[in-house]
C-alpha cells in the first residue's frame, strides 16, 4: 500500500496571485489599532472591539484591491478610516431622521471611536482662514476658477474637513 502526500506551498503563486509570499506591512495607524483591539479583547468591551474589526476589515479590503500592491501609505489608510467615519456619519443622520435615536446612539458611539483614530477635524471658522489663505496666495477671485481653489484648499486640509462645508465656503467666497 502506497501512501500520498500533497504539499501545499505558500510560496506557489496561483492565477493572478503575486509570486513572492504574501506579507502585509502595517502602518503606524495600523499598528495602533491593532494594540487597541487587544486590549479592548482583554477589558471585554465587545462593541469598542467590534467597532475596532471594522475598521481593519476596510483597510484589509483596500489592500486586498491590488495584489501587487501590499502595503498602504499612512494617509491612505487614514483616507479609508475617513471614508467609514463618513459613513457612519450618514447613517447616523438618517436614523435621527426616521425618529430612531436609540440607534443614532449606537451609531454616534462607534463613530466617536473611529474618530479618535483621525486627525483632528477643522472647525468652520479654521476652513474659512485656511479658503481665504488659498484664495489669497494664488490671487483667485472668479468663480470660474473654482474647480482650482478646491483642488488646492482639499490638498491642504487633507481630509480635516468635509468636502461639502469646503465647497460652500470657496463658493461664497469667489462670488
Amino acid at each position: 500500500m502506497s501512501t500520498f502526500c500533497y504539499t501545499f506551498s505558500l510560496f506557489h503563486p496561483g492565477p493572478g496571485r503575486p509570486s513572492r509570499p504574501l506579507t502585509l506591512e502595517k502602518t503606524m495607524l495600523e499598528e495602533r489599532l491593532e494594540q487597541d483591539m487587544k486590549a479592548a479583547l482583554k477589558a471585554g468591551q465587545a462593541d469598542r472591539l467590534s467597532t475596532l474589526r471594522m475598521m481593519r476589515s476596510q483597510i484589509l479590503l483596500e489592500k486586498k484591491k491590488d495584489v501587487t500592491r501590499q502595503t498602504l501609505t499612512e494617509d491612505e489608510v487614514a483616507a479609508i478610516i475617513n471614508a467609514y467615519a463618513k459613513k457612519l456619519r450618514e447613517s447616523a443622520a438618517e436614523y435621527e431622521k426616521l425618529g430612531r435615536p436609540v440607534e443614532a446612539g449606537k451609531i454616534r458611539e462607534e463613530l466617536s471611536t473611529v474618530e479618535g483614530y483621525l486627525p483632528k477635524r477643522l472647525t468652520e471658522a479654521e476652513a474659512r482662514d485656511l479658503v481665504k489663505q488659498v484664495l489669497t496666495e494664488l490671487q483667485l477671485t472668479s468663480i470660474k476658477e473654482f474647480g482650482r481653489a478646491m483642488k488646492e484648499v482639499q490638498a491642504r486640509a487633507k481630509g480635516r474637513a468635509d468636502g461639502k462645508l469646503l465647497s460652500e465656503i470657496v463658493r461664497a467666497s469667489l462670488d
